[in-house]
């Protein structure tokens, strides 16, 4: 059977990862451990998510003429993700984002660099790409213009976008009504509503009210307290899988990736938040960011046990 094709468009971006025992206060310097690099951006995170998951995925994006964006592609290709609409943008340093991660939780800083020369033109050179395929997955690390681009040409050419709204920010209510799917966490959720989600009730409450702005399926991630959304007869709450947590990095990106592979697969909302939420439970158990993105053996043999 044909695999329907996924296109992300996004971010490539190398992660600088250092581990600390707490959150320096302005001025200090605190000692942390462990540092690494890994490949990430949320493009890249969300491809290699749905490819290692067996998806059939297609990258745009841009990277600088420098190492970090040789590691990059290269890892993609590595993961059998298509990069042949990965552009190389000269002089120009490849996206950086420098990550520190305390007890498990991150907090994130990020340089776009190359990712900003993710112009409408490209997204318009690449319309049939666009046209052919089953679903647009998308998000904001790249030109907002860019995004409202990408999602008028699926739109008009009635391709499927799910959007995983991050780094958030308010949207305007003609780009929320061409969205299909939309996958914010919590805090994503607030900017984006302006509506307080800190417990499951507001979380419904949100949803609700994201439905009301024509975006016909709705999903918000809430960590270890699991997901919130529409299933077409009403609004549900599904838990978390329960693990130790290592590593937050990535945990959204994997759970995007994961809707994106089983909507591709023809599973209901309900198997495929089912199947998200495995997702995003064993990429939390390990360091890293795509590092961490687990393959499909391994969610299956999570679904066996």
């Amino acid at each position: 059977m044909k695999l329907k094709k996924i296109v992300v468009i996004g971010s490539l971006n190398m992660d600088l990862v250092v581990n600390t025992p707490r959150i320096p206060a302005l001025g200090e310097t605190v000692l942390g451990s462990g540092f690494f690099t890994a490949p990430g951006g949320k493009g890249a995170n969300q491809a290699v998510a749905a490819a290692r998951l067996g998806g059939s995925v297609s990258i745009v994006g841009c990277v600088g003429d420098d190492i970090f964006g040789k590691e990059l592609k290269q890892n993609l290709l590595v993961n059998d993700v298509d990069i042949i609409n990965v552009k190389v943008i000269e002089n120009t340093p490849t996206g950086v984002a420098m990550i520190t991660v305390k007890d498990g939780d991150n907090f994130i800083i990020v340089d776009p660099g190359a990712n900003f020369c993710l112009t409408t033109d490209i997204i318009d050179e690449l319309e049939d790409l666009i046209k052919d395929s089953f679903l647009v997955v998308i998000q904001l690390e790249i030109p907002f213009e860019t995004v409202e681009r990408a999602v008028e040409s699926a739109h008009k050419h009635g391709v499927k976008v799910l959007l995983n709204p991050a780094p958030a920010r308010a949207l305007p209510d003609d780009l929320l009504e061409k969205i299909d799917i939309i996958t914010p966490n919590e805090k994503e959720c607030e900017l984006i509503t302006g509506l307080p989600v800190r417990n499951i009730d507001d979380a419904k409450a949100a949803v609700s009210f994201l439905m009301q702005k024509g975006i016909p399926q709705v999903v918000i991630t809430m960590g270890s307290a699991g997901a919130v959304y529409n299933n077409g007869s009403k609004i549900m709450h599904k838990s978390a899988v329960k693990v130790k947590a290592v590593d937050t990095t990535a945990a959204g990106d994997s759970f995007s990736g994961a809707i994106s592979v089983a909507l591709t697969e023809g599973k209901s909302i309900d198997k495929a938040i089912d199947f998200a939420n495995l997702v995003g439970a064993l990429t939390v158990t390990k360091k890293g960011a795509q590092l961490s993105l687990p393959m499909r053996k391994n969610v299956d043999e999570m679904i066996n046990k």
